[in-house]
Parts: structure tokens; C-alpha cells; sequence
């Protein structure tokens, strides 16, 4: 007799918080949009690592962060009516940059996190801002299963979700879990983010 290993994922909490941003360092270090962004490579993983922290601590505040047991996935949710950071954290994110990666780099990840903002819808949904899965543990379907019991999770509220796809790669998979292209954003560089949407099961949206 078979069976398939399927990790429950679980709500994340502060002691989650080193290996989140080590799972999040290496998920987005080749990544299209946030590999550039820190075009050091000899540097990125400490540079980038200063902005998954605090992406990663402030989204605590809600009980909307999975991860698998050893957080080897993470999906970072914000709920209805929440934010990416609080207000004080919003205001400390350029200098956390600059000492991180100096001021060219700050503003260049500044500029595309407020294009980001700029594009997000105005009605409330749940907002799928991370996942990622540990360049240790790829390959083993993770991401999908976490990504799949997190939309079971917010399906059970009713409520239609968002997200911005940094990597043309990553699209059938969104979409093949019910989310469809939104959008596109073009950053400085050239590269283009895909915003998808998904409708909430159950409620005709």
C-alpha cells in the first residue's frame, strides 16, 4: 500500500521567522523581477534578505502566513482590509534598504513596490504578496500543496483572492488552481508582472 506525503501546512509564527526569510532569499534569488532588483549577485542573498524580514515579521499581525512544518514552503497572505506593512514600517522600509543595499537599490525596489500598489484592486480580497519554496525542496510539489490549502482556507471565507506573478513560469501554475491574468506591470527593467485574480468560490464573484 502507497501513500502520498502531504504536509498540513500550518500558521507561521515568530519562531518561523529565520527560516521564512531563508526559504524567501533563495525562492526569489533568480527571480525576474527581485533578482535584478539586487543586481549584485555576490551580495543579493544579505541584501534581499534585510527586505523578506520585514515583509515576513509585519505579516505576523495576521494569522494569514502558512507554511509546511519546517517552513521549507511559505505562502504569505494579507486579509481583507489589511496592509503589507503598518504605517511606521512603511516609512522605515527606504532607510532598512539603504543601510541593506544603499540608495540606488532602495529606490529602485521602492519604485516597484509602489507600481505594485498603484495596481491593486479596490475591493476587498485576500492577497497572495509571497510564495516561495526553498531551493532545498523544489521539486517536491510543496508550493502547490501549501498554495492549495491556503485557498482552501480562503475559500471557507468567501472571498476572491490576488496576486502578482513576477515569473512568466509560475502562470499556468496560478492557473491552474482557478486564478486568471488581471493585468501587467512594466518595471524600469523591462520586466513584466502579471497580476491574476481569482474569484471567490460561492459568493458569484
Amino acid at each position: 500500500m502507497t501513500s502520498t506525503y502531504r504536509p498540513a501546512a500550518r500558521v507561521a509564527s515568530a519562531a518561523d521567522i529565520d527560516a521564512m526569510v531563508s526559504t524567501l532569499t533563495t525562492a526569489f534569488f533568480r527571480d525576474p523581477v527581485w533578482g535584478p532588483a539586487f543586481p549584485d549577485p555576490a551580495l543579493r542573498a544579505v541584501q534581499a534578505a534585510a527586505m523578506w524580514r520585514l515583509y515576513v515579521t509585519s505579516a505576523l499581525r495576521y494569522p494569514w502566513t502558512l507554511v509546511t512544518p519546517g517552513a521549507e514552503a511559505v505562502a504569505v497572505w494579507i486579509p481583507p482590509g489589511g496592509a503589507e506593512l503598518t504605517p511606521e514600517e512603511e516609512r522605515g522600509m527606504g532607510p532598512v534598504l539603504e543601510r541593506a543595499a544603499g540608495p540606488d537599490v532602495a529606490k529602485a525596489v521602492l519604485a516597484i513596490g509602489e507600481q505594485l500598489t498603484a495596481a491593486l484592486p479596490q475591493e476587498p480580497f485576500f492577497y497572495l504578496t509571497l510564495l516561495g519554496v526553498h531551493d532545498d525542496h523544489r521539486g517536491k510539489g510543496l508550493g502547490m500543496r501549501l498554495l492549495a490549502e491556503s485557498l482552501e482556507r480562503v475559500d471557507a471565507q468567501g472571498a476572491p483572492a490576488y496576486l502578482e506573478s513576477t515569473n512568466p513560469a509560475n502562470l499556468a501554475r496560478y492557473q491552474s488552481v482557478g486564478f486568471t491574468p488581471r493585468g501587467e506591470i512594466t518595471t524600469a527593467t523591462g520586466h513584466v508582472v502579471t497580476t491574476m485574480w481569482r474569484p471567490g468560490r460561492g459568493t458569484g464573484r
